[in-house]
């Protein structure tokens, strides 16, 4: 797999990729369809290019910066909405869809973590990016990305730590 646009059954390239990009992309959106869709316009503009597939960090970068564009959009959108209709609406948010307790609270305590940190825990964990990946992905230093996931780790252990 040299080339995403060289390789014959492109389907295999998105299967193996998309698991880790959809887990990425869902930091920033709460809907499964969101992300999905992020992931699809991500691995297609990236293929559309022809980048060379072993540049993962271009790839994540891609799905960032779709993912930060919806964002602004449906920000934009939302504001323009609020305007239209009454205030006594409220629109329910999505959820993650967990199996069991211990899914549940790895996901809030991954949650209640800072945006900076959890994106580069995500991308380190799930995704198993190096620390130079995840750098030129958002655009920091090797150092930073390794200090936020230190951080990230320290954190979760102390909100598991019995009391």
């Amino acid at each position: 797999m040299e080339n995403v646009a060289a390789h014959e059954d492109w389907k295999d390239c998105f299967s193996e990729l998309a698991p880790g990009l959809l887990l990425f992309a869902r930091q920033w959106v709460r809907s499964r369809a969101d992300a999905e869709d992020i992931v699809q316009e991500a691995f297609v503009r990236f293929w559309r290019r022809n980048h060379a597939i072993k540049n993962r960090a271009l790839l994540y970068a891609t799905v960032r910066s779709i993912a930060l564009d919806l964002i602004r959009r449906n920000s934009r959108r939302a504001r323009r909405e609020a305007e239209a209709i009454s205030e006594s609406e409220q629109v329910a948010e999505p959820q993650f869809e967990l199996v069991d307790e211990a899914q549940f609270a790895l996901a809030a305590a991954v949650d209640r973590l800072p945006h900076e940190q959890r994106e580069v825990l995500v991308m380190k964990v799930w995704n198993e990016l190096t620390f130079a990946e995840i750098a030129s992905a958002l655009g920091i230093s090797p150092n930073t990305a390794a200090s936020r996931y230190r951080h990230a780790l320290s954190a979760l252990k102390k909100m598991f730590q019995p009391q």
